[in-house]
């Protein structure tokens, strides 16, 4: 991914009318093996390179999963208190980076990883300390372990994204917008008021179901005296 090449990649979208808010750089921070660690940092950091080349400078990631070997221990990998330690050295070596690019990363949670509450990543990002990491917000990886006023209650100031997709309760697998339990309306109506500068960004959809996706946004707006999408 040369200068040139990224710079061409990103006019192809923003000739058609697309805007790139972000790109995702999902890795593994919470394996266990500092090398491990170090090449994903080395990876991101590359990420952040073509991201500058692109005029991007947001990227998105999850902590990472380590399913171990072996029986299950008592206590999961993303739960054990050194790793927690370990993490938060991790991201404020990511900060450095995110510093050198003037860029910055939003920390997706998901309630069966180590950022598996609200409350839990914003503790977590209190930690690291950086204004360089923040938050993204999909509620659909939360809908399991939080209310949506709960999950902008500890989030609300630090978000600059969300994703819209679904979740049906008690399922692994997301789905398109309005295909699970979320509730749209409360969603967009907190999402106006508490954080309106953050873009909404479809995910989980193709060519076959992004308009139903969009269609039951736009409807939940309107229903929720939300401008047009």
């Amino acid at each position: 991914m040369t200068p040139d090449r990224c710079q061409a990649v990103a006019e192809a979208y923003r000739s058609a009318g697309i805007t790139i808010h972000s790109l995702g750089v999902y890795t593994n921070f919470i394996h266990p093996q500092e090398a491990e660690r170090q090449a994903a940092l080395a990876y991101f950091e590359a990420m952040m390179k073509v991201g500058a080349d692109m005029g991007v400078r947001a990227f998105v990631t999850e902590a990472g999963h380590y399913p171990g070997g072996g029986p299950e221990p008592p206590v999961a990998h993303h739960f054990q208190e050194p790793v927690w330690a370990q993490m938060v050295a991790t991201f404020r070596k990511l900060a450095e980076a995110a510093a050198r690019f003037d860029a910055t990363v939003l920390l997706e949670p998901f309630f069966r990883g180590f950022l598996a509450t609200a409350k839990r990543t914003r503790v977590f990002l209190d930690e690291v300390g950086s204004p360089r990491v923040r938050a993204l917000l999909d509620p659909a990886n939360l809908l399991e372990v939080n209310d949506l006023g709960e999950m902008f209650d500890q989030l609300g100031p630090r978000i600059d994204c969300l994703h819209a997709k679904d979740r049906k309760l008690h399922v692994d697998r997301g789905v398109p917008a309005g295909q699970g339990d979320l509730d749209y309306d409360a969603f967009l109506k907190l999402a106006a008021g508490r954080t309106p500068s953050a873009p909404v960004v479809l995910e989980y959809v193709g060519p076959k179901d992004y308009r139903a996706a969009l269609a039951h946004v736009r409807a939940a707006m309107q229903r929720a005296g939300i401008g047009e999408a």
